[in-house]
């Protein structure tokens, strides 16, 4: 059979606009896990605390006689510190094989041999985490300040605290940045998820007891700026105006979550690059 001449002959079909590349990666990254049964189960679970937390608001709504659970702002605090566990769990079952997982199938070279650069890649996997942690934080928290305001039927507890709806946006937003960026930082470096779970999980738990072994040793809580954990809880009551529970400035607390979050960025940067090819 002749092999007839196939030289080059320019496309002529639709073109997608540029910048949209990550969502693809986004929107496929979301349905696999949606697919996934038990990272269902997880889910509805996170979501326990707020059915709690729904029958507190309404028992104190329309119960006088249980106006020792009225709302305030250290309710909406301590629902969003409750979801940290959950968050924990979802960014390790999500995050951990998201971009190792592109690693260990040689898939990255192909990712970025194709019209999307390293900052559409990241931005597409980081849009798969942040997805599902939102989910089960700055989503049921609005949900919460909307139920308020049903059951109370009227605005007198977002008038007297106007701060608490920016709180939940900038906190669950600071914690997902955070968290997400670590965890593709981590999953940059392995090809293992299992691995990088670990390591995740490694950091979280030896920070914590690192901190609190130079507590006991110095008295001093000031070394909070160690743990991750301890620093998203030190800015969480900042935002929500409570006391600190450490002994730690708003500055100091910002500036250990910003290295933080530089550092994961300076690991995607050098991790997360195509292969040239020299012929």
């Amino acid at each position: 059979m002749p092999i007839h001449d196939q030289s080059y002959r320019r496309y002529h079909g639709p073109r997608a606009p540029g910048g949209r590349a990550w969502t693809v990666i986004a929107k496929a990254g979301v349905r696999n896990m949606l697919a996934k049964r038990k990272f269902l189960g997880l889910l509805i679970i996170a979501w326990l605390p707020f059915v709690v937390r729904t029958v507190q608001l309404y028992l104190a709504a329309n119960f006088p006689q249980m106006q020792i659970i009225s709302p305030d702002p250290k309710l909406f605090r301590d629902f969003l510190e409750q979801q940290s566990l959950w968050v924990f769990f979802i960014t390790i079952f999500t995050g951990a094989g998201l971009v190792a997982n592109d690693l260990r199938a040689n898939a990255l070279q192909i990712y970025l041999s194709k019209p999307l650069d390293r900052l559409e890649y990241i931005a597409g996997k980081f849009a798969v985490l942040a997805f599902f942690i939102l989910l089960v934080t700055w989503l049921p928290a609005t949900m919460l300040v909307l139920m308020q305001i049903v059951f109370a039927g009227n605005l007198t507890f977002i008038s007297a605290n106007l701060f608490v709806v920016p709180a939940i946006v900038v906190y669950t937003g600071v914690e997902t940045l955070v968290t997400g960026l670590i965890m593709l930082a981590l999953s940059s470096l392995s090809k293992s998820a299992r691995f990088v779970g670990i390591m995740y999980a490694g950091i979280i738990f030896f920070s914590q007891a690192l901190m609190a072994v130079l507590t006991a040793v110095t008295h001093d809580t000031g070394f909070a700026w160690i743990s991750v954990g301890a620093c998203l809880m030190q800015i969480g009551d900042l935002l929500f105006r409570l006391p600190g529970r450490f002994q730690m400035s708003g500055a100091v607390t910002a500036l250990a979550l910003a290295v933080l979050a530089g550092l994961a960025v300076l690991v995607l940067e050098r991790r997360v690059r195509g292969v040239e090819v020299v012929t």
